[in-house]
C-alpha cells in the first residue's frame, strides 16, 4: 500500500469521512492477521484466548498497569489488573500440557499514548515448547513476509524509513550494536556474574557524550544510549534481530550458556520501531522470584507502588517445560506494512 499522509484530524474516529480514510487500513489489518492465523494453523499451533483480568498484571518495574476490583457474591471487593501481556497465563497453558500455542490478544499499559502507543492494542504471542529461542527468529522473518504480501507492500515504512520485509535480518548483538552506534563498551560495565557497574557505565556515557543524572541507575542510563544512539539505526534497509541482552535487562529470560553476563532475549526491529520481544524461557521458579522481588523494588523505588506476585504462575512454572516466547506488537506491524503514521489509524475502534 502507498504511505499514508499524516492527518491529524479533530474529527472523531467514527465519522464518516475519516472512517472511509481509515477502512482500507483496518481491511488490511484483517488480511495480515487472517495470513498470521493461517500460517500458525500449518505450524501446528493452537490459539488461544487468555482472559485479561489477572491477579497479576506482570512485574516490570517500569511498566503500568490498569487495575480494578472484583466484587464477589458475599459482597467483598478484590483487586484485579488488566494485564500488560497475556505471558503468566499461556505459560500455565504450558505447563498444562500444550506445546505450541498463539494468541492475539488484548493488553493494556497505562501511562502510554502516542504514534506508537495506544493503552489498549494487540498483543501477539507464541509459544514453542522444546524449541530454542533461534526458532522464534526463524518465524519473525515469517510474519514480516506474510504482513508485506497480505497488503501487497513491497517495503515496510514507518515516516521516512524502509525495511524490505523479503529480506533477510541482521542478527546483532546488544554489545556490537553499543559499540557500532554509541561507542560504548557495554560488557566492561557488567561484572563476571552480570551485576552492572553504575559508575563504569556513567565514565562510557559522558565518554559518548550523553548526559548522565545523579540519580540514574545502570538501566537508565542504557536505555538512554538504546533510544538515543542505537535504536535510530535498527531495521534500515532490511529488519535488526538485536540479541543477547544482559541478563539485568532479561527479568524472564534464561542466561546465556556460554556468558552469565547475557541472555537469551531478543527484539526485532524494522524501520526504527521495536516490533517483538522474544526469550529463551526462564522456568527456575525460585529465580523468577528473585527476579520479580527485584523488579517490584525498583517499581516501588521510582514509582512507589508494586504490584503482587502470581503465586499460582510461580507455582506452575515449576512444570513448565523448556520453551520460547515472543510477544509482537500487532498494530506495529500492520501500521508498517501499510504505511500508517499512527497506531490509531489500524485499531477498528480505539481509545478516545
Amino acid at each position: 500500500m502507498a504511505p499514508i499522509a499524516e492527518n491529524p484530524s479533530p474529527s472523531p474516529w467514527w465519522s464518516p469521512v475519516r472512517h472511509a480514510d481509515r477502512r482500507p487500513l483496518l481491511l488490511a489489518r484483517n488480511r495480515v492477521q487472517a495470513a498470521l492465523r493461517g500460517w500458525f494453523a500449518t505450524e501446528g499451533f493452537t490459539e488461544v484466548d487468555p482472559v485479561g483480568l489477572q491477579v497479576s498484571p506482570g512485574n516490570e518495574a517500569h511498566l503500568h498497569a490498569f487495575a480494578t476490583e472484583a466484587t464477589g457474591t458475599d459482597g467483598v471487593a478484590r483487586r484485579l489488573y488488566l494485564h500488560t501481556s497475556p505471558e503468566f497465563a499461556m505459560k500455565k497453558l504450558l505447563a498444562a500440557g500444550e506445546t505450541r500455542i498463539a494468541a492475539f490478544a488484548h493488553v493494556w499499559r497505562n501511562r502510554e499514548r502516542g504514534p506508537l502507543h495506544s493503552p489498549e492494542f494487540t498483543m501477539l504471542e507464541w509459544y514453542r515448547a522444546g524449541a530454542p529461542y533461534e526458532a522464534l527468529m526463524a518465524d519473525c522473518a515469517t510474519v514480516l513476509r506474510l504482513a508485506a504480501e497480505a497488503t501487497g507492500a513491497t517495503l515496510l515504512r514507518y515516516r521516512d524509513r524502509t525495511c524490505d520485509p523479503f529480506a533477510a535480518p541482521e542478527r546483532l548483538s546488544v554489545a556490537d550494536a553499543f559499540t557500532r552506534h554509541a561507542q560504548i563498551d557495554l560488557l566492561a560495565t557488567l561484572a563476571a556474574d552480570g551485576t552492572p557497574n553504575r559508575e563504569a557505565m556513567a565514565a562510557a556515557m559522558r565518554a559518548a557524550g550523553l548526559r548522565v543524572a545523579p540519580d540514574d541507575t545502570w538501566s537508565d542510563m542504557l536505555s538512554r544510549a538504546l533510544v538515543h544512539k542505537v535504536e535510530p539505526h535498527l531495521g534500515l534497509g532490511r529488519a535488526t534481530i538485536l540479541d543477547r541482552y544482559p541478563a539485568a535487562e532479561a527479568a524472564l529470560a534464561r542466561r546465556a550458556p556460554d556468558d552469565a553476563r547475557l541472555a537469551e532475549r531478543f527484539e526485532l526491529y524494522a524501520c526504527g520501531v521495536e516490533l517483538a520481544n522474544g526469550f529463551g524461557e526462564l522456568t527456575d521458579a525460585a529465580e523468577q522470584r528473585r527476579r520479580f522481588a527485584l523488579e517490584m523494588d525498583e517499581k516501588h523505588r521510582v514509582y512507589g507502588e508494586r504490584y503482587p506476585l502470581d503465586e499460582d504462575f510461580l507455582t506452575a512454572l515449576q512444570h513448565m517445560p523448556a520453551a520460547s516466547g515472543i510477544a509482537l506488537g500487532f498494530e506495529r506491524l500492520v501500521m508498517l506494512a501499510t504505511g500508517a503514521p499512527r497506531i490509531d489509524d489500524v485499531i477498528w475502534a480505539p481509545v478516545a
